[in-house]
Protein backbone atom coordinates (compact mmCIF):
# COMPACT_ATOMS: atom_id res chain seq x y z
CA UNK A 1 0.00 0.00 0.00
CA UNK A 2 1.39 3.33 -0.51
CA UNK A 3 0.45 6.61 1.73
CA UNK A 4 0.62 9.93 -0.35
CA UNK A 5 0.02 12.27 2.00
CA UNK A 6 -1.54 16.01 2.22
CA UNK A 7 -1.65 19.31 3.59
CA UNK A 8 -4.78 20.82 3.38
CA UNK A 9 -5.96 24.05 4.35
CA UNK A 10 -8.97 24.45 6.64
CA UNK A 11 -12.33 22.61 4.41
CA UNK A 12 -13.03 23.41 0.84
CA UNK A 13 -12.84 20.89 -1.72
CA UNK A 14 -10.76 18.23 0.24
CA UNK A 15 -13.44 15.89 -0.75
CA UNK A 16 -11.66 16.11 -4.22
CA UNK A 17 -9.13 13.73 -2.78
CA UNK A 18 -11.52 10.19 -2.08
CA UNK A 19 -12.98 11.31 -4.98
CA UNK A 20 -9.71 10.69 -7.01
CA UNK A 21 -8.10 7.87 -4.94
CA UNK A 22 -11.37 6.32 -6.49
CA UNK A 23 -10.00 6.32 -9.78
CA UNK A 24 -6.48 5.45 -8.74
CA UNK A 25 -7.11 1.72 -7.06
CA UNK A 26 -7.10 -0.08 -3.39
CA UNK A 27 -3.02 0.11 -3.80
CA UNK A 28 -3.05 3.36 -3.15
CA UNK A 29 -4.05 5.80 0.07
CA UNK A 30 -4.10 9.37 -0.53
CA UNK A 31 -4.22 10.65 3.32
CA UNK A 32 -5.38 14.03 4.36
CA UNK A 33 -4.48 16.20 7.12
CA UNK A 34 -5.70 19.89 7.82
CA UNK A 35 -4.08 22.65 8.56
CA UNK A 36 -4.76 25.68 10.53
CA UNK A 37 -6.17 28.26 8.66
CA UNK A 38 -6.55 31.42 11.34
CA UNK A 39 -8.31 33.84 8.08
CA UNK A 40 -9.70 32.56 5.07
CA UNK A 41 -8.13 34.97 2.70
CA UNK A 42 -6.85 35.20 -0.50
CA UNK A 43 -4.77 38.21 0.82
CA UNK A 44 -1.11 38.23 0.66
CA UNK A 45 -0.68 38.65 4.80
CA UNK A 46 -3.02 36.05 5.54
CA UNK A 47 -1.85 33.56 2.59
CA UNK A 48 1.89 33.87 4.18
CA UNK A 49 0.64 32.68 7.44
CA UNK A 50 -1.07 29.99 6.17
CA UNK A 51 2.04 28.43 5.19
CA UNK A 52 4.22 29.26 7.98
CA UNK A 53 6.82 27.11 8.95
CA UNK A 54 4.84 26.44 12.49
CA UNK A 55 1.42 25.39 10.89
CA UNK A 56 2.58 22.99 8.35
CA UNK A 57 5.26 21.07 10.78
CA UNK A 58 2.37 20.16 13.01
CA UNK A 59 0.23 18.46 10.14
CA UNK A 60 3.39 17.12 8.68
CA UNK A 61 4.54 15.56 12.24
CA UNK A 62 0.86 13.83 11.61
CA UNK A 63 1.36 12.23 8.52
CA UNK A 64 4.67 10.97 9.07
CA UNK A 65 2.92 9.41 12.07
CA UNK A 66 -0.04 7.81 9.67
CA UNK A 67 3.04 6.53 7.80
CA UNK A 68 3.01 8.53 4.43
CA UNK A 69 5.51 7.82 1.56
CA UNK A 70 5.65 10.99 0.43
CA UNK A 71 4.01 14.71 1.61
CA UNK A 72 2.65 17.50 -0.28
CA UNK A 73 1.79 20.76 0.62
CA UNK A 74 -1.39 21.36 -0.87
CA UNK A 75 -2.15 24.83 -1.35
CA UNK A 76 -0.95 26.87 -4.48
CA UNK A 77 -1.27 30.01 -3.13
CA UNK A 78 0.14 29.62 0.33
CA UNK A 79 3.48 28.25 -1.58
CA UNK A 80 3.75 30.10 -4.63
CA UNK A 81 3.34 33.67 -2.14
CA UNK A 82 6.33 33.12 -0.80
CA UNK A 83 8.45 33.39 -3.93
CA UNK A 84 10.36 30.46 -5.54
CA UNK A 85 13.44 30.09 -2.73
CA UNK A 86 11.17 31.15 -0.14
CA UNK A 87 8.66 27.73 -2.10
CA UNK A 88 11.86 25.73 -1.94
CA UNK A 89 12.79 26.40 1.98
CA UNK A 90 9.05 25.69 2.74
CA UNK A 91 9.30 22.46 1.33
CA UNK A 92 12.58 21.88 2.92
CA UNK A 93 11.03 21.98 6.19
CA UNK A 94 7.87 20.02 5.60
CA UNK A 95 10.30 17.16 4.15
CA UNK A 96 12.75 17.28 7.47
CA UNK A 97 9.93 17.29 9.77
CA UNK A 98 7.83 14.16 8.10
CA UNK A 99 10.81 12.44 7.14
CA UNK A 100 9.71 11.60 3.51
CA UNK A 101 10.29 13.40 0.02
CA UNK A 102 8.07 16.55 -0.07
CA UNK A 103 6.84 19.36 -2.36
CA UNK A 104 4.31 21.90 -2.80
CA UNK A 105 0.97 22.21 -5.21
CA UNK A 106 2.79 25.25 -6.66
CA UNK A 107 6.03 23.18 -7.43
CA UNK A 108 3.54 20.29 -8.55
CA UNK A 109 2.46 22.97 -11.65
CA UNK A 110 5.48 23.73 -12.91
CA UNK A 111 6.94 19.82 -12.72
CA UNK A 112 3.49 18.55 -14.16
CA UNK A 113 3.60 21.32 -17.35
CA UNK A 114 7.07 19.79 -18.03
CA UNK A 115 6.09 16.37 -17.67
CA UNK A 116 3.08 17.62 -20.74
CA UNK A 117 5.97 19.66 -21.90
CA UNK A 118 3.85 22.60 -21.89
CA UNK A 119 5.95 25.71 -22.95
CA UNK A 120 3.27 28.70 -23.20
CA UNK A 121 -0.03 28.29 -20.61
CA UNK A 122 -3.20 30.21 -19.82
CA UNK A 123 -3.76 30.43 -16.71
CA UNK A 124 -7.28 30.95 -15.48
CA UNK A 125 -7.66 31.40 -11.15
CA UNK A 126 -10.14 32.20 -9.29
CA UNK A 127 -8.15 34.78 -6.95
CA UNK A 128 -7.64 38.46 -6.95
CA UNK A 129 -5.57 40.26 -9.58
CA UNK A 130 -2.35 40.83 -7.51
CA UNK A 131 -2.09 36.71 -5.92
CA UNK A 132 -3.01 35.26 -9.57
CA UNK A 133 0.06 37.98 -10.48
CA UNK A 134 2.52 36.32 -8.39
CA UNK A 135 1.20 32.55 -9.53
CA UNK A 136 2.51 34.14 -12.84
CA UNK A 137 5.65 34.88 -11.66
CA UNK A 138 6.30 31.51 -10.21
CA UNK A 139 5.32 29.45 -13.06
CA UNK A 140 7.99 32.11 -15.23
CA UNK A 141 10.65 31.01 -12.68
CA UNK A 142 9.87 27.53 -13.61
CA UNK A 143 10.73 28.28 -17.26
CA UNK A 144 6.91 27.98 -17.82
CA UNK A 145 5.51 31.25 -19.95
CA UNK A 146 1.96 32.49 -19.14
CA UNK A 147 0.10 34.00 -22.02
CA UNK A 148 -3.28 35.00 -20.86
CA UNK A 149 -4.49 35.46 -17.31
CA UNK A 150 -7.69 35.64 -15.79
CA UNK A 151 -8.66 36.25 -12.48
CA UNK A 152 -12.20 35.19 -10.82
CA UNK A 153 -11.46 37.69 -7.90
CA UNK A 154 -13.05 35.74 -5.24
CA UNK A 155 -11.33 36.46 -1.91
CA UNK A 156 -12.67 33.31 0.46
CA UNK A 157 -11.55 29.74 -0.28
CA UNK A 158 -14.77 28.89 1.49
CA UNK A 159 -16.48 30.76 -1.48
CA UNK A 160 -14.60 29.14 -4.02
CA UNK A 161 -15.59 25.62 -2.92
CA UNK A 162 -19.14 26.85 -3.39
CA UNK A 163 -18.57 27.02 -7.56
CA UNK A 164 -20.68 24.56 -9.52
CA UNK A 165 -18.54 22.03 -12.38
CA UNK A 166 -20.65 24.28 -14.62
CA UNK A 167 -19.10 27.24 -13.73
CA UNK A 168 -15.81 26.02 -13.77
CA UNK A 169 -16.10 24.65 -17.02
CA UNK A 170 -17.37 28.18 -18.43
CA UNK A 171 -15.19 30.29 -16.40
CA UNK A 172 -11.99 28.13 -17.54
CA UNK A 173 -13.15 27.74 -21.14
CA UNK A 174 -14.41 31.72 -21.82
CA UNK A 175 -10.09 32.25 -20.70
CA UNK A 176 -8.40 29.94 -23.43
CA UNK A 177 -5.97 31.60 -25.57
CA UNK A 178 -5.47 30.00 -29.15
CA UNK A 179 -1.16 30.57 -28.19
CA UNK A 180 -1.82 28.56 -24.83
CA UNK A 181 -0.51 24.74 -24.85
CA UNK A 182 -2.26 24.30 -21.95
CA UNK A 183 -4.44 25.91 -18.95
CA UNK A 184 -3.56 26.14 -15.44
CA UNK A 185 -6.48 26.28 -12.78
CA UNK A 186 -4.83 26.79 -9.24
CA UNK A 187 -6.46 26.87 -5.92
CA UNK A 188 -6.75 23.25 -4.02
CA UNK A 189 -10.63 25.31 -2.69
CA UNK A 190 -11.62 24.69 -6.12
CA UNK A 191 -13.93 21.39 -7.08
CA UNK A 192 -12.09 19.79 -10.20
CA UNK A 193 -11.79 15.92 -9.46
CA UNK A 194 -15.17 15.09 -11.08
CA UNK A 195 -14.84 17.48 -14.28
CA UNK A 196 -10.96 16.77 -15.60
CA UNK A 197 -11.66 15.17 -18.77
CA UNK A 198 -14.53 17.47 -19.55
CA UNK A 199 -12.55 20.06 -19.06
CA UNK A 200 -9.95 18.82 -21.17
CA UNK A 201 -12.81 17.88 -23.77
CA UNK A 202 -14.42 21.42 -23.78
CA UNK A 203 -11.13 23.75 -24.67
CA UNK A 204 -9.52 20.75 -26.86
CA UNK A 205 -5.75 20.64 -24.42
CA UNK A 206 -4.48 19.52 -21.47
CA UNK A 207 -5.85 21.18 -18.36
CA UNK A 208 -3.92 21.28 -15.04
CA UNK A 209 -5.94 21.85 -11.79
CA UNK A 210 -4.79 22.05 -7.89
CA UNK A 211 -6.24 19.24 -6.56
CA UNK A 212 -5.05 17.31 -9.43
CA UNK A 213 -1.52 17.97 -9.71
CA UNK A 214 -1.28 18.08 -6.27
CA UNK A 215 -1.94 13.97 -6.18
CA UNK A 216 -0.08 13.65 -9.14
CA UNK A 217 3.09 15.12 -7.29
CA UNK A 218 2.44 12.89 -4.36
CA UNK A 219 2.26 9.51 -6.36
CA UNK A 220 5.38 10.36 -8.23
CA UNK A 221 7.50 11.22 -4.94
CA UNK A 222 6.07 8.18 -3.10
CA UNK A 223 7.67 6.44 -6.72
CA UNK A 224 4.25 5.52 -8.09
CA UNK A 225 3.60 5.85 -12.18
CA UNK A 226 0.21 5.28 -14.39
CA UNK A 227 -1.28 5.49 -16.04
CA UNK A 228 -4.63 5.82 -15.21
CA UNK A 229 -7.58 6.47 -16.94
CA UNK A 230 -10.51 9.48 -16.40
CA UNK A 231 -8.14 11.86 -14.45
CA UNK A 232 -7.38 14.24 -17.68
CA UNK A 233 -3.68 13.92 -19.26
CA UNK A 234 -1.71 14.44 -17.01
CA UNK A 235 -2.30 10.83 -15.46
CA UNK A 236 -2.40 9.36 -19.29
CA UNK A 237 1.39 10.02 -20.05
CA UNK A 238 3.38 8.01 -18.03
CA UNK A 239 7.09 9.38 -19.50
CA UNK A 240 7.98 13.29 -18.39
CA UNK A 241 8.88 15.27 -20.95
CA UNK A 242 11.67 17.12 -19.33
CA UNK A 243 13.37 17.66 -16.06
CA UNK A 244 11.13 18.38 -12.76
CA UNK A 245 12.69 20.92 -11.00
CA UNK A 246 12.27 20.01 -7.14
CA UNK A 247 13.12 16.37 -6.08
CA UNK A 248 15.65 16.73 -3.22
Amino acid sequence: MTVAGFLYPGHSAEDDYPELSGRLGSDIDLRVVHTLMREDAHRVDALLDVGGADVLAEGARELRELGADSVVWACTSGSFVFGWDGAREQVAGVREVAGTPASSTSFAFVNAARHLGLRRVAVAASYPDDVTSRFAEFLGEGGVEVVAIASRDIITAAEVGHLTGSEVLEFVSRNDDASAEGILVPDTALHTAGILDDLEDRVGKPVLTANQVSVWEGLRLAGVEGPYEGLGSLFRVDAPAGTVVLDD
